[in-house]
């Protein structure tokens, strides 16, 4: 891609505020290469799950800054779980959509990481990639339960980690259907599926970290908002590959580009609203989900985590 083409995803800079930018910008990058540190170590420990040429170094470099630039001020510690959560839900997303070949590997999978997250060690699965992938997530939760706000939200945790996962199933579904000549979604049947992004619940995760405070009702429903922005933004840029790697996109649906464009202005503008009404009693938290859905406008402008398989 161009420079011209670059800068029409950034804003020009303000000279009276370079020094400070560039300082602020740093401090982001530095706290992004100590979380890519963690998050190479967290994959090292997962061999079989993060072994495939997809898990490449510019992924967990990408996903470092995406967290970083969302939560800037907070330190690498402060954004471990939201990092350690979105691995996690990247191998699930691996599992699911490119290794599972029949429904019931994916039935397997949903149900043996339902029983993690209400508690239940981890058994043994059908693959060395999916008993570590039940590992990860009992260290995950056992992190979070550990945490004085998990109480609190921990069925708001169960709630989007359920919703999450029958999302992916659902989308695995549509993807064998079109395969097999079948009609696939509707692009609003597709919308309304945001939760296979996974987005949402990886934020509660860094939520119950950073304390879970704020209306419940109002920051969850800030979250789901800006996920259904991020699902369309995705789609957006991943376009190319997913024509290549057979995945589901929003543009192969009954949407034109320009209808999506059009779509992602207004739920931005949904998600805005509903990000001051949870600013209210979380600014913290509204700050994070606002900058983390605007870093993704600029991103996929560009490219997206995934490497190539």
């Amino acid at each position: 891609m161009t420079e011209t083409a670059l800068n029409e995803h950034t804003e020009p800079p303000d000279p009276g505020h370079r020094h400070v930018s560039s300082l602020l910008s740093g401090t982001i990058c530095a706290v992004a290469g100590q979380s890519q540190r963690q998050m190479r170590d967290w994959a090292a420990d997962h061999p079989a799950l993060y072994s495939g040429k997809a898990f490449d170094p510019a992924l967990f470099s990408t996903l470092a800054l995406a967290a970083a630039f969302s939560g800037p001020g907070l330190d690498a510690d402060a954004l471990r779980m939201a990092n350690r959560m979105c691995l996690w839900c990247f191998g699930l997303d691996w599992l699911i959509d490119y290794v599972a070949s029949s429904r019931a590997e994916v039935e397997g999978l949903v149900r043996g990481c339902a029983a993690v997250v209400d508690g239940a060690p981890a058994g043994p699965a059908g693959s060395v990639a999916e008993d570590e992938l039940a590992r990860f997530l009992t260290d995950i939760r056992a992190e979070l339960a550990a945490e004085p706000a998990f109480p609190r939200l921990r069925d708001v945790w169960r709630d989007e980690f359920q919703r999450m996962l029958d999302a992916m199933a659902l989308e695995w579904d549509w993807k064998a259907a079109r395969k097999a000549g079948e009609s696939g979604p509707s692009f609003e049947e597709y919308l309304a599926n945001a939760d296979n992004l996974g987005f949402s619940v990886v934020f509660v995760s860094h939520w119950i970290t950073s304390g879970g405070g704020g209306d419940v009702s109002a920051v969850l429903a800030a979250s789901r908002a800006v996920q259904r922005v991020i699902r369309l933004l995705n789609d957006l840029g991943t376009y190319e590959r997913d024509l290549r790697w057979g995945d589901l996109n929003g543009l192969l649906l009954d949407a034109t580009r320009a209808d999506v464009r059009t779509r992602i202005e207004n739920l931005t503008e949904e998600a805005r609203a509903l990000l001051q009404d949870a600013a209210a009693s979380a600014p913290r938290l509204a700050n994070y989900m606002e900058r983390q859905m605007d870093f993704c406008t600029g991103f996929y402008g560009v490219t997206d985590f995934w490497g190539s398989l």
